[in-house]
């Protein structure tokens, strides 16, 4: 089942349902309305649907992945006050009138709203987001279905499975996560048919010095490895059980430095190569407890990492499927699937997802400061929860307002 059409209860005002004052926070209207000077799209004239009403709209889509277009629409109408417009100037319209709005508005304000707004928020006092000095992010990739329309399966794909073809195309994305605050940056879309190594390569430009990046063996490649050290950070990477990885010199705390090559020629003529520490260990207790994991490392000296820091350090690299289970399932909802019928919103509609995520984990990261405690602690699902519900009063904020600016009242924490 792709979707089940749902309506919200008649006569409810957005308050009810969406707190626009922390959507408002996060995306700013003002950096909304540079964005579309720069793309060239904004209003140029009276429309039912202005540009930048559109950009909220879409991401009201993503928190209401379960109910129609026309039914998210007649409640951002209702809440257009908050956004320091009048209702009254903005006219409801139909399915085909939302349609060409989204389409006059297109992905690349969207994309460059996230690019620009996105990225980790943790403070040094953010319970969990650091190892000693550095800032814990991890690397992955996943899929998400779209509309099972021709022209997305011209541009994106679709799977192959032992009886024949998937339900639906698929995009193929990868992303960082601040895994303190399960914050998702620097995401690339594409194709299913798009290697994640291909798309991995560009999310590496959003590494910086002073994090330290995690990654499954399945990202390991010299030329991989090369070009994410190029970015300043650290690398915790683990390795496929075959790598080679001969002790050059072996260290007090049960690690190792190696080198790896580009190629084995490479290897037996000892060029090219490029020093890492390796740690190995096992897992007590599991189900294989013979087998041995090996991660390597940038982190040389064992006294700034002791290996059985980093052995259990490396667990936290699942913080990232948590977070695309938070995306996939809690955000968008199981079963359901991208909605647009073009690839060109299909690619609106997922930085939409991305942004509201964002104001999600921005929302519980706020939470978590104020209480002291490790945002793990909070529930994603509540926190989304909080969004949708009836909040006592208007913000306290304009909508225009920089993130900088003091919050107000976002509607209760979660």
């Amino acid at each position: 089942m792709a979707r089940t059409v749902a309506e919200l209860p008649k006569g409810t005002r957005i308050t009810d349902y969406i707190s626009l004052g922390v959507i408002a926070e996060k995306i700013p209207l003002k950096h909304i309305q540079r964005v579309l000077q720069e793309t060239g799209r904004e209003s140029r004239r009276q429309r039912n649907l202005p540009a930048h009403v559109v950009v909220y709209y879409v991401v009201a889509l993503a928190l209401y992945m379960q109910s129609s277009c026309g039914e998210v629409l007649r409640c951002l109408c209702e809440g257009l006050q908050w956004l320091g417009l009048e209702a009254r100037r903005i006219r409801r319209t139909g399915k085909s009138g939302i349609s060409q709005a989204r389409s006059r508005l297109g992905a690349e304000p969207m994309r460059r709203l996230y690019e620009g707004l996105v990225g980790p928020l943790a403070q040094k006092r953010t319970r969990g987001a650091f190892y000693r000095s550095w800032r814990l992010v991890s690397l992955d990739g996943s899929t998400l279905d779209v509309a099972d329309e021709a022209a997305n399966e011209q541009a994106y794909g679709r799977p192959r499975t032992s009886r024949g073809r998937s339900a639906f195309p698929k995009i193929r994305f990868t992303a960082l996560v601040e895994n303190g605050t399960h914050v998702l940056f620097g995401a690339q879309m594409d194709g299913y048919h798009t290697g994640e190594l291909t798309l991995a390569g560009k999310t590496l430009g959003w590494l910086k010095a002073g994090m330290l990046c995690l990654a499954d063996r399945g990202f390991f490649s010299f030329e991989f490895w090369c070009k994410a050290c190029a970015s300043g950070a650290d690398l915790l990477w683990r390795v496929q059980g075959n790598a080679v990885l001969p002790c050059r010199k072996a260290l007090p705390d049960g690690s190792y430095l190696s080198r790896i090559y580009p190629s084995p020629a490479d290897r037996r003529n000892d060029r090219k190569g490029v020093c890492v520490r390796v740690v190995e260990y096992c897992l007590r207790g599991s189900r294989n407890p013979d087998q041995v994991y090996r991660l390597i490392t940038t982190l040389l000296d064992p006294d700034q990492a002791p290996a059985c820091e980093l052995a259990a350090l490396y667990h936290q690299r699942w913080e990232i499927e948590t977070t695309f289970d938070e995306l996939k399932t809690h955000l968008r909802g199981r079963q359901i699937v991208l909605r647009s019928k073009t690839p060109e919103l299909v690619c609106q509609e997922f930085f939409g997802l991305m942004l509201a995520h964002f104001a999600v984990r921005s929302l519980m990261h706020e939470a978590a400061l104020q209480a002291d405690l490790d945002p793990d602690q909070l529930s994603f699902l509540h926190s989304v929860r909080v969004l949708r519900r009836k909040i006592s009063g208007p913000v306290s904020f304009p909508p225009s307002a920089d993130p900088s600016d003091p919050p107000g009242s976002s509607g209760g924490d979660p």
